[in-house]
């Protein structure tokens, strides 16, 4: 207790000191003419904005609400400083069957009906000057959906020697909410944009559907697995067929076989075969235009190969008489 005692005396000896006691009359008129500015600025007219809760009420259990009402209301004051400080606003509710039009699946709350709920809050000498957002409607359906696969929206690109081998979702499909008019027109549902530069390892990332206003997506969040490929240089050989030849003659080529190459994902090359490559020579080029060799021409290949090309683009032939 004494040495609380002391150390009380010394803080009282040092503020009431000769300094301290100008300090703390400097402290007094501060804060007195920092009331009296107060009070005038309170006393001032001003605006002010003012977030409210807005609510659906009364949703019949069988309802599935697919796009919501704004969660909020700003609105726009000027009064007295004195006034507005005083607001505290209770929730707007409405009620559901009261704006629900069960033939379009929708329901739109007229701006005169939230005004009239703020306005029953404000004082009289309370001016309301703007209303946010302008329009409050929802949407709704008793259980219509359907089950739609999901696409990917964005760009990828690899890096040098990779591919992008393909996309995948998990899952695949979702399922729908809407009224029967929208469920019509949704044949499928967009991701978000993704974006992913210089890939070059598998990845698996978390991604949102796209919203769309008055439809309900379940789930609303699927994963996304891009899967890229070493691409590599690789050749088949593949037999030289004869076209629009007469039905007297034969055509044979030296080599019978030529090789393609071509550019694929190294995952791939083993489902590829030579007979999904087509290399041709042209009777009626050779009619025309009559010459010791025979150009090739590569006709088709699959669709997985890039940058084919022919080692040789001319063989020696020979034309005999049946």
């Amino acid at each position: 207790m004494h040495s609380i005692g002391n150390i009380l005396k010394a803080v009282r000896n040092f503020l009431f000191s000769g300094l301290n006691k100008e300090f703390l009359i400097f402290l007094f008129f501060l804060a007195l003419s920092g009331a009296f500015w107060l009070m005038m600025t309170l006393n001032e007219t001003m605006e002010r904005e003012y977030k409210i809760p807005m609510r659906l009420v009364g949703t019949p259990r069988n309802a599935v609400i697919t796009g919501d009402l704004p969660d909020t209301v700003r609105i726009t004051v000027r009064d007295k400083g004195f006034t507005l400080i005083t607001y505290a606003f209770r929730p707007l509710n409405f009620k559901f069957n009261n704006y629900a039009d069960e033939t379009e699946g929708q329901g739109v709350i007229p701006v005169a009906d939230v005004q009239k709920q703020i306005l029953s809050q404000l004082y009289g000498s309370s001016k309301l000057l703007q209303v946010k957002p302008s329009k409050f409607d929802f949407y709704f359906t008793y259980g219509a959906s359907k089950k739609v696969p999901v696409v990917f929206r964005g760009k990828i690109t690899t890096s040098k020697r990779y591919y992008l081998a393909h996309t995948e979702f998990f899952p695949s499909t979702v399922t729908v909410y809407a009224n029967n008019r929208q469920l019509d027109e949704i044949q499928s549902v967009e991701i978000v944009p993704f974006y992913y530069r210089n890939l070059q390892d598998t990845i698996r990332e978390n991604v949102r559907i796209k919203k769309i206003r008055g439809v309900k997506v379940m789930p609303d969040m699927v994963r996304l697995a891009v899967y890229p490929d070493v691409l590599t240089e690789e050749m088949v050989d593949v037999p030289i067929t004869a076209i629009n030849m007469p039905p007297d003659k034969v055509l044979r080529t030296f080599p019978s076989k030529v090789s393609v190459k071509f550019t694929i994902g190294a995952s791939l090359f083993r489902t590829i075969k030579p007979s999904q490559f087509t290399v041709v020579v042209d009777y009626n080029e050779i009619a025309d235009n009559p010459s010791d060799k025979c150009t090739l021409q590569l006709r088709s290949v699959p669709r997985s190969v890039s940058k084919a090309s022919l080692e040789m683009e001319t063989v020696d032939y020979l034309l005999e008489q049946q």
